[in-house]
């Protein structure tokens, strides 16, 4: 047994910071100037996500969330995350990969989704419970 060895399981993964477009994102920048600027930034296509379900359209928020959740799913891995381990919502450039993740439980189950909804709210429940209340999902 190594001595360094966590027992716990792994450790948090943090994602990089990128203050500018969470500062202009913050400032009220339309996100969709921001998705093409940066197609890769998880919380600009998460608000257009969350938008497009206040507004009555879980097709399009199911469209945005998902890309959101899946261009945050690719940053994480470059991050170190091997599948599984702790997503902090207190680290502040997590937060855009977990309201995508949020806003796709929420879609898939206006659409009928169920399966997906479940698996959804349970990743984003194992990722940080914190993040699951803070979204309503808990």
């Amino acid at each position: 047994m190594n001595l360094n060895e966590n027992l716990l399981g792994p450790g948090p993964t943090l994602l990089p910071d990128r203050p500018e477009l969470q500062e202009t994102m913050a400032a009220g920048a339309d996100p969709r100037d921001l998705v093409r600027a940066a197609p890769d930034f998880s919380e600009a296509w998460a608000v257009l996500a969350e938008r497009s379900l206040a507004d009555g359209d879980p097709i399009a928020a199911y469209a945005y969330a998902r890309t959101g959740y899946h261009r945050g799913l690719d940053q994480l891995r470059r991050s170190g995350w091997k599948g599984f381990g702790p997503i902090p919502w207190t680290h502040r450039p997590n937060q855009g990969f977990l309201r995508a993740l949020a806003a796709l439980a929420k879609a898939a189950g206006e659409i009928g989704e169920t399966d997906e909804h479940d698996r959804c709210r349970d990743f984003l429940a194992d990722s940080d419970p914190q993040a699951a209340t803070a979204l309503g999902l808990a």
